[in-house]
């Protein structure tokens, strides 16, 4: 088979799935709303293990067979929350988690991002969802938005060993969209293990999605940052503080007060803390 019309194929697959034509009822394809409908031949009736028979013809022609049908959302939190629970470590969370197959995300991003920074510091900063430089590096907050946090932390004595960094969804949504509430929703039972895990003195959410989703609140960010609330751990309660993300700052930079409050309060939190 030429390599161009192997090439063709393929991309006709993957247009049919995404379409969502997931079985086939004939054997050629039929215009079924041409004029003269009475003289079309009537439909083929449905076979058995029509997906079994499709993967077989694929493979025949020589091309990968079809992806198992995605997991329906109600059955992938659930799943998440069974699997996030039998992690012992945070070694463990990321292993189950690379292997996870719940979250459509992972087939379109690069690579999971996990985390970075010291997995022991007493304070983590927990964003929305990778953006382009992460998915690429697999570390988060390593963009424009991370250089910014970086210097934010360096402002109260913190860095990259000192703090532990992640996000409330580890895959990278298509064209750094908004993730959805059900991507979101899958997500959390690992997030929610990873901050146990972790078990910083001081959360830090960053920005209006990773407050309202850790928090359980539907008050803005604008209403939010600044304020100290109580996190559950699932081992103890630990103290919280919303405030902008980043890349907010960056388009809204009269802003970079107020985060500045925010900071010198967790600064303040972290000695007390620690005296």
């Amino acid at each position: 088979m030429p390599a161009d019309r192997d090439s063709a194929l393929r991309e006709l697959l993957a247009f049919y799935q995404e379409a969502g034509a997931d079985t086939a009822i004939g054997e050629q394809p039929v215009d079924r709303l041409a004029e003269d409908a009475g003289s079309l031949p009537p439909p083929e009736p449905a076979r058995s293990a029509p997906t079994a028979v499709r993967a077989d013809r694929v493979e025949e022609r020589g091309l990968p067979p079809m992806p198992p049908a995605p997991v329906a959302p109600d059955a992938a939190v659930m799943a998440a929350r069974e699997t996030a629970r039998s992690a012992a470590s945070l070694e463990e969370l990321r292993a189950i988690l690379d292997r996870f197959e719940g979250c459509a995300l992972r087939t379109t991003a690069t690579q999971l991002v996990f985390a970075d920074g010291n997995p022991s510091a007493r304070v983590m900063f927990v964003g929305e969802a990778p953006g382009r430089d992460e998915d690429l590096e697999g570390k988060p907050f390593v963009g424009r938005s991370g250089k910014l946090l970086d210097r934010m932390m360096a402002a109260i004595g913190l860095d990259r060993t000192s703090a532990y960094i992640a996000n409330v969804v580890p895959w990278r949504p298509p064209g750094n969209r908004t993730p959805t509430p059900q991507e979101s929703a899958i997500c959390l039972p690992f997030t929610l293990r990873q901050i146990e895990l972790a078990n910083p003195d001081v959360l830090v959410c960053l920005g209006n999605p990773s407050t309202q989703t850790l928090l359980a609140t539907k008050e803005g960010i604008t209403r939010t940052r600044g304020r100290w609330f109580i996190f559950h751990t699932g081992k103890r309660e630990i103290r919280a503080m919303p405030t902008f993300h980043p890349a907010f700052l960056l388009r809204n930079p009269l802003s970079k007060r107020l985060a500045w409050r925010d900071f010198l309060a967790i600064k303040k939190v972290l000695a007390q803390a620690r005296s």
